[in-house]
């Protein structure tokens, strides 16, 4: 399946959108700092799942998949400090918290599949 097809490639996409535009309002001191973190954060997952795709083997895909959910967990952290920051306001933290949580979730899926299919690709061997 083409990458591209994934909900949690396009549920990803989406978030990374979301905080290119919700950091546009942070204090300019924070460019360099945490909105470049929060913004690498974000892209590393849609674009470890493309990478992940693209690999020979399912194994090498898992491993993509794993750097992505490390990322979307560290995009988590940049939302709280954020918010303890006063940079975004609760709902939107809890807002994005949630889809971080969800693409998580769908990652963990994703993941437990292609391990269950490899799986069943060595006992057919």
């Amino acid at each position: 399946m083409n990458y591209k097809d994934l909900d949690v490639f396009k549920d990803s996409h989406k978030i990374v959108l979301e905080i290119y535009n919700i950091t546009k309002d942070y204090p300019e001191t924070e460019k360099y700092r945490l909105i470049d973190q929060m913004i690498r954060a974000a892209y590393s997952v849609p674009a470890n799942i493309a990478e992940g795709n693209s690999r020979n083997t399912t194994k090498d895909y898992i491993n993509y998949l794993y750097i992505a959910r490390g990322s979307i967990n560290e995009l988590k952290y940049f939302l709280l400090l954020s918010k303890d920051l006063n940079y975004i306001n609760i709902n939107e933290y809890s807002r994005l918290k949630e889809k971080c949580v969800s693409i998580a979730k769908q990652l963990n899926g994703l993941i437990n599949s292609l391990k269950k299919k490899n799986e069943q690709v060595k006992i057919y061997k």
